[in-house]
Order: structure tokens, then C-alpha cells, then sequence
């Protein structure tokens, strides 16, 4: 501490404490530091709002820190009310006599202010050093926003801290289980997912008031689905049946009283039913680009993948991996059916193959003996113009395996090649392979399309050399 008229000078700080639980207190008051002697004045001195110059000796900075959060208070008769306190610190000066808090709704401009005075005695004998103030008795509602300020007593011009601050509303843990206005506006409901419907039950609203139900989806804000449902006070049935297309875990069911400022209560039916979000996937031909759009808020990584065969392990592509913010789009994708799309999350991951549908074009790739003695020749069909190139690899435990150099597929004139189920799609190109390279146990021939970004491999493995003819699609 520096002697003298020196101030300390202190950072402004400021919690709202929103993630805690709200705590609990039997009676409100107002406490200063041990050791101080305070005084609490509960009316509002309105030419406090006016400031005045400050003595050259004290520092701007004498106010210290200013910490604003929520209170609960039950009594058994009256139920459970919500209180703002306020916390602040004031490096003492001879020129103050004390420290005024100010809590302003910012819906209804309503104003309460508390001060506390410090007696002369004390400020000539604690000069520079902190007083900690703590203000209990400021009634708040549910979610209510409120701009909290602290002044010094007298005003001084350039002296003063503020901040907003949002009273917890009907969602938070204690505040919605006990508080009158949250329990009366809680609606129940049931999930009858044979028929796609959810079935609520609207409460007695207070003041025997209409209530709103809707559907919505929930991102920043809660965007409407359906026009909401208005049950009146003097309808019969106050159930209400409302139908939804998918199972989307930000699909909420929202309830409000029709009164001015009303809290809107929410509940998810399906917040960990992920499965339906992997779905929205589309392929656009014209420019062969594939995409993806959540239709819900989610913290996930996308890739694509190759699948060898139905159920196997999908092996991510090479700079594939994109985090889900929002649209996700592959250009030049080729439509194999091994292409699959990887989702990952926290809670796992998901795999979905677009190109399985037969409609989606796809090339495919046989080997047979080759004109050149000890050679074989692996030949690609497609029904599109496309440039191919294979790999020779040795498979083992981890993936990937052991490739070695690519060899360029040579093009071949567009002209019908009757081999089986090919009829209809042209060879387009050949590789021409030692026989004693391809016939290696463990060796697999990879064949690959190189005229776009993003293919999946077709792979055929532990070839029978001595009658080789193989098909891979």
C-alpha cells in the first residue's frame, strides 16, 4: 500500500455467475468490510445524478470492481423471490462519503438505487485503503436485463462503473423449480412417434391468460416451423396435438403465456437423436460437386471415406476433412459406390455411401491375361470420358498399405466392349502389369480416377495367376 493520498489502482472485473447454481439467502442487507463503519440509505438522491469535478488528489480509478449476480430468497408463505447483488470495492478518499449502486430495467426504464454513507471518523482514519461493499436488496424478475451502475457519493465527473447483466431465466436448474412464475407456465408433453406427432398439455396460465404452443428449430434463436397454437382460457380441451416431418435434435416444443413479457419455456423430444442429420447429403451432376447441410447446430468433422466392401472399415481420403459449420461441398466427386461420407463427433461416428443407388453412373475396372507373354492387363470401362491410373500395393496389419508408383492408365478409343455386365459402357483405358509383381500373395491391384478431386479406389487382391481373370466394382 503507497502512503499518503496514493490511491491503489484496481482492474474492473465483472461475473455473472449464469453457470452456478443460484445461491440461497435467508434475509438482504448490506455489509461493508470488517473493520469499516457503514450506514446503508435506502432512498435515491436524485442530485447524485448531477457530477462534479473531482479533487485533483484522487485518482478516476478509485472505484475498483464491480460484480453483479443472482439470489434467491424462499419464505414459506410467500414462495421464492429473485434478488440482484451487487458487489463493489471503493478506495477510501477524504472527499468521498460514499458509494451509491443503481439497477435499471431496461424493458420498463424502472430504477433502484441503494447507497451506503462511510462516517467522517472512518474515511480520515482508513484513507487509501479498500472498502468492500455488498448490496443484497434489489428485486429482480425472471430474465429480466437490467443495467447496473456505480457511482461515488458525492457524483464525480468520469467516476462511475456500469454494466448489463441478465437475470437467469425459467431454463436455469433452480430458478425453474422454484419459482411460481416458471412452475405455472410449465407445460408436459408426449412423443407419439408412430404417428409423427407430439401431444402437449397447456398449464393454467397465470391470470387465467391464453397460451401459445409451437414447433421450431432451434439455432441462435428459436426459428418458427409452424404458425403457433393459441389455446384460449375458455377452451374445453387445453391439449393440443402438433405434427413434425423429422425426428431433428433442435426440433423444440415452445410454450408461452399471452401476457407482455412472458417467458418462453422449451423442451427438445429428440436432443440426442442425431441420426437423421447425416442424411441431408445431395449430389449436384452438373458440376459433379457433392454437399452436405445440417439442418441443426452441430459440433462435428466431416470426410469422405472408402469402404473396399459392405461393413468394412471406411478409410478417410486424403485432405477430405472439414469441420460442419454449415454447408460442406466436395467439387469434382466420382460417383462410386465405395465414396461414403464420415461424420464424427463426441459421441461417435456415422457413415453414409450416396453412390450405393444403382441410377449413379460408375466405371469399373477387370483383369485378364495380357497379349504380352507374362503380363496382365487391367482394363477400364466407363460410361463417360475418364483417365485412370493403378497402383500395386501389399497389404498389412494398419492401413494404409504399402503402394508403390502409379502407373498411367493408357486411353483407348471410345468403342463398345462386350465383357459381361459392360456391355453398354466403353473401355476407356488399359495398364499392361508383370505377372510375377501382380501375383504376390498379399499384393493387391488398386485402380484409381484421376480427372477429378476426390475418387474412391477400386481394389482387387491375392489374384489366382494361374487362370487370372478378375472383376472389381
Amino acid at each position: 500500500m503507497l502512503a499518503g493520498p496514493a490511491v491503489v489502482l484496481l482492474s474492473l472485473t465483472w461475473s455473472t455467475y449464469q453457470s452456478l447454481a443460484v445461491p440461497q439467502i435467508a434475509e438482504c442487507g448490506l455489509s461493508c468490510s470488517q473493520g469499516f463503519a457503514c450506514k446503508s440509505r435506502g432512498n435515491r438522491n436524485i442530485f447524485n445524478s448531477f457530477c462534479r469535478e473531482s479533487p485533483t488528489s484522487m485518482s478516476r480509478s478509485i472505484l475498483g470492481a464491480l460484480m453483479v449476480s443472482t439470489a434467491m430468497r424462499c419464505a414459506p408463505q410467500d414462495g421464492c423471490s429473485l434478488l440482484l447483488r451487487v458487489q463493489a470495492s471503493l478506495t477510501l478518499h477524504d472527499s468521498l462519503r460514499g458509494l451509491e449502486a443503481c439497477s435499471m430495467s431496461l424493458d420498463t426504464q424502472e430504477t433502484q438505487c441503494q447507497s451506503v454513507r462511510v462516517s467522517r471518523a472512518s474515511r480520515r482514519l482508513h484513507a487509501g485503503q479498500q472498502l468492500q461493499v455488498h448490496f443484497d436488496c434489489f428485486e429482480v424478475s425472471v430474465a429480466q436485463s437490467l443495467y447496473v451502475t456505480l457511482r461515488t457519493v458525492p457524483h464525480f465527473c468520469g467516476v462511475q462503473l456500469d454494466q448489463q447483466y441478465h437475470v437467469e431465466d425459467c431454463r436455469d436448474r433452480d430458478v425453474g423449480r422454484n419459482l411460481p412464475f416458471c412452475l405455472a407456465g410449465k407445460f408436459s408433453y408426449w412423443v407419439d412417434r408412430s404417428r409423427k406427432v407430439i401431444l402437449a398439455q397447456v398449464p393454467e396460465a397465470p391470470g387465467d391468460s391464453d397460451y401459445y404452443l409451437r414447433l421450431c428449430l432451434k439455432w441462435f434463436t428459436c426459428e418458427e416451423v409452424d404458425a403457433p397454437v393459441r389455446v384460449t382460457v375458455n377452451r374445453v380441451s387445453r391439449a393440443v396435438s402438433l405434427p413434425y416431418s423429422q425426428e431433428l435434435p433442435c426440433l423444440c416444443l415452445e410454450g408461452w403465456a399471452a401476457t407482455p413479457d412472458a417467458v418462453r419455456m422449451q423442451a427438445c423430444p429428440f436432443e440426442n437423436d442425431t441420426e437423421a442429420l447425416w442424411d441431408a447429403i445431395r449430389y449436384h451432376p452438373g458440376d459433379q460437386a457433392l454437399s452436405w447441410e445440417p439442418a441443426c447446430p452441430v459440433s462435428a468433422r466431416v470426410s469422405l471415406c472408402w469402404r473396399p466392401e459392405p461393413g468394412a472399415q471406411c478409410h478417410e481420403l486424403e485432405h477430405s476433412g472439414r469441420p460442419a459449420r454449415g454447408r460442406v461441398q466436395y467439387p469434382l466427386v466420382d460417383t462410386q459406390p465405395q465414396l461414403c461420407l464420415k461424420f464424427s463427433t463426441s459421441l461417435g461416428f456415422w457413415v453414409r455411401c450416396p453412390f450405393q443407388q444403382r441410377r449413379f453412373p460408375a466405371w469399373k475396372m477387370t483383369i485378364q491375361p495380357a497379349a504380352p507373354q507374362g503380363h496382365l492387363r487391367v482394363t477400364f470401362f466407363s460410361p463417360s470420358e475418364a483417365s485412370f491410373r493403378v497402383h500395386l500395393c501389399h497389404q498389412r496389419e494398419t492401413w494404409p498399405p504399402a503402394c508403390g508408383s502409379a502407373l498411367q492408365a493408357t486411353p483407348l478409343p471410345a468403342a463398345s466392349v462386350s465383357q459381361g455386365d459392360f456391355v453398354a459402357d466403353p473401355a476407356v483405358a488399359f495398364v499392361d502389369i508383370p505377372r510375377d509383381e501382380a501375383c504376390d500373395p498379399g499384393t493387391c491391384i488398386q485402380g484409381w480416377r484421376t480427372d477429378v478431386h476426390f475418387s474412391a479406389p477400386q481394389q482387387l487382391c491375392d489374384l489366382q495367376c494361374a487362370a487370372t481373370q478378375g472383376t472389381a466394382d
